[in-house]
């Protein structure tokens, strides 16, 4: 074989590993990304939690806290309604941990979580515009056609809780719209688009300048139940399990009884 042959080959397999080493160094980049415990100098654990619309605002409280005692671990939160957090798990959405607004759901995914642990508890209010100008005093008054009544859907721990409740009183609401989340309810009555709402007791607080609050007594009220657990199909099942069982503790457990929720 001539010179200048084995010459060219030679400057072509050069050239070929050249092209193949950046590759290579991108392959170990993102092996190295997917892996990643938090464990090394420097790094951060990054935690997704699917939780139910009602969390949404002390769990952004609460995780502000966990992280400063925890630097280490960042915490994200994809909120929405229960159901839909449970059809995001079954798709098998990256994510590290499940708080819903119902037993049930939880249940329904008992192949995907670890052991599920109750955090809080909540109860159900009827939100009127600021002043309650429709003079709104009780659930039998939700009944009247001359007003406009929004409920969430009946698939919604908060929809199901809140056809609990009417259906022990015997009561039939015919309600404008039917909401995917309890967030949506109380919005439609923020804005004026509906005269009254069932929620949960801890999402009228939220907006104490824009709703008022009618309770609905004991005897006629529904408990709901909100537990909490890692998902097995977590990468990182340490951290994961960590953040559960701070929600259990004096600390957390201070922030979401502040918030309006009830002991578990």
């Amino acid at each position: 074989m001539s010179p200048f042959v084995t010459g060219r080959r030679t400057a072509t397999a050069l050239v070929a590993a050249a092209l193949l080493m950046p590759l290579a160094a991108c392959s170990g980049g993102n092996d190295n990304a997917k892996k990643d415990s938090g464990s090394g100098s420097g790094s951060t654990t990054k935690l997704t939690v699917l939780a139910a619309s009602s969390l949404t605002d002390v769990f952004q409280k609460a995780s502000a806290v966990y992280e400063k005692e925890h630097p280490g671990t960042k915490v994200t939160f994809s909120f929405a309604g229960s159901q839909e957090l449970a059809a995001q798990v079954k798709q098998g959405a990256p994510a590290d941990a499940l708080v819903t607004a119902d037993t049930k759901t939880m249940d329904g995914l008992k192949a995907d979580t670890g052991a599920p642990t109750i955090i809080a508890k909540n109860r159900l209010v009827i939100a009127t515009g600021k002043g309650n100008p429709k003079k709104i005093e009780a659930l039998k008054d939700l009944t009247d056609s001359k007003f406009k009544v929004v409920l969430a859907a009946p698939e919604v721990p908060v929809g199901r809780y809140s056809k609990k409740v009417l259906d022990a009183q015997h009561l039939t609401v015919k309600a404008v719209s039917q909401e995917p989340n309890v967030r949506a309810v109380l919005s439609k009555v923020e804005l004026g688009e509906a005269d009254a709402g069932i929620v949960y007791k801890t999402d009228a607080a939220t907006a104490p300048t824009k709703v008022d609050a009618i309770d609905i007594p004991d005897a006629q009220n529904a408990v709901a139940s909100y537990p909490a657990a890692t998902l097995k199909s977590s990468q990182h099942s340490a951290a994961a399990e960590a953040f559960v069982k701070w929600l259990s503790t004096p600390e957390a457990q201070k922030i979401l009884q502040q918030a309006g929720f009830q002991k578990p």
